[in-house]
């Protein structure tokens, strides 16, 4: 039970956490949510820096997990990065949340040191397997116009994440997909 607990916490603090920003739930929220007393999840989490350490380094594993699936069923550059683009897009939730990582940095002022070291080597790690699809897309020609496979994967996340910003204020996935044709229409078949 111990086990479904904190995980009932973690997934009830991720959603509240990218729908509403990290400083936009508290722990009597999140016993609400998962039916809990509120002493209960310091047992699981004793403060709000160790629920905030917990759901990145779970985040950070997720998505080294769909970065490696990307690479399994798509054998070209152009279709990891729409499989990329398309992970972005889902977890807009049609305009309703944010990755956990955008919303994380939007309550920047709120995170521990260790937090934000958390974020810069998540956001290191997309970098890295982004410049690989870059790399691959000048191997492999299905990316057009690749100059610089790391400066792009910068750009990449940096439009990525803000991409997210645009349509969550607007609440519509629509402008999400306005600011990734760019990306989309160097990818060939």
């Amino acid at each position: 039970m111990t086990t479904d607990t904190k995980t009932a916490l973690l997934d009830s603090a991720e959603h509240a956490s990218r729908a509403r920003g990290f400083d936009g739930f508290s722990y009597a929220d999140l016993a609400e949510a998962v039916g809990i007393r509120k002493a209960s999840i310091h047992y699981h989490f004793p403060t709000k820096a160790a629920l905030s350490a917990a759901l990145m380094d779970r985040y950070h594993a997720c998505l080294e997990r769909t970065c490696a699936q990307i690479d399994s069923r798509h054998e070209t550059a152009a279709g990891r990065l729409k499989a990329l683009i398309d992970f972005y897009r889902d977890a807009l939730n049609g305009g309703k949340t944010l990755c956990l990582c955008v919303s994380f940095i939007a309550s920047r002022e709120s995170l521990t040191d260790d937090v934000k070291a958390k974020i810069s080597a998540f956001r290191k790690m997309m970098i890295d397997w982004i410049r690989d699809v870059y790399v691959l897309g000048s191997a492999d020609k299905t990316i057009a116009g690749i100059t610089d496979p790391a400066q792009e994967a910068r750009a990449t996340l940096a439009l990525l994440e803000g991409a997210h910003l645009a349509a969550r204020s607007d609440e519509t996935i629509e402008v999400f997909d306005e600011a990734v044709q760019t990306l989309l229409s160097r990818c060939r078949p």
